[in-house]
């Protein structure tokens, strides 16, 4: 077992230094793990309709970044996530229901604004019901649930 946590350990803090600008992928497992070796933000992409349908991750914000017709508003998605961001070195990490939006949003900030340590739940909330990780009843948006 704690040859297991080290392991795990070791590739998660490798692939950070690996993936400085790029989005990094991340399965269930690593990111309970990241979860409880540091505080990385955990952003929920999907609508409001899907945050009720399932609940969210453990400690995670809901922000949705595409409405219902496939729009978003940059800069205002961009400051609230501001808002959340302890600091400019915190690993985020994005969730949408597959692992597509969160994968776009995350190749938003990776490439067209060049920030660091971002990575996506990859299969998303999908992957997370599915390997029986908890969720948590959605609260209201913008508040860490």
């Amino acid at each position: 077992m704690i040859l297991k946590l080290f392991f795990s350990s070791f590739l998660i803090l490798v692939s950070f230094n690996l993936l400085a600008t790029e989005l990094g992928q991340l399965t269930s497992e690593q990111l309970e793990n990241l979860q409880q070796q540091q505080n990385p933000l955990v952003i929920d992409v999907r609508t409001t309709k899907e945050w009720t349908q399932t609940g969210i991750i453990p400690n995670s914000h809901p922000l949705q970044f595409f409405d219902e017709r496939g729009h978003f508003d940059e800069e205002e998605w961009l400051a609230d996530l501001k808002k959340l961001q302890e600091n400019s070195n915190q690993a985020i990490v994005l969730v949408c229901r597959s692992g597509s939006r969160s994968g776009k949003v995350g190749e938003f900030l990776t490439k067209k604004l060049g920030m660091k340590n971002i990575h996506h739940l990859s299969n998303g909330i999908q992957q997370w019901l599915k390997t029986r990780h908890k969720l948590v009843e959605n609260c209201h948006p913008n508040k860490t649930c």
